[in-house]
């Protein structure tokens, strides 16, 4: 078992540092899967609505589950 100790936060938050993206290098990457899911006639889906009966009965069984 790996305990938290100060090395491991360390590399932790350089790792995290190191690989994030900035809020607004988030949004052109959004934007350009966004524009490549038009172009490839996949976006914006045809019924926006089809499928949440089984989005809704997934959350419905996650937040039933015990919280640790």
């Amino acid at each position: 078992m790996i305990k938290k100790t100060k090395r491991l936060q360390q590399f932790e938050k350089e790792f995290v540092q190191k690989n994030s993206l900035s809020h607004l290098q988030a949004l052109k990457l959004l934007d350009g899967m966004w524009e490549m899911g038009m172009a490839l006639g996949v976006l914006p889906p045809d019924d926006p609505w089809e499928g949440i009966e089984v989005d809704i009965r997934v959350a419905r069984i996650v937040n039933c589950l015990k919280k640790k």
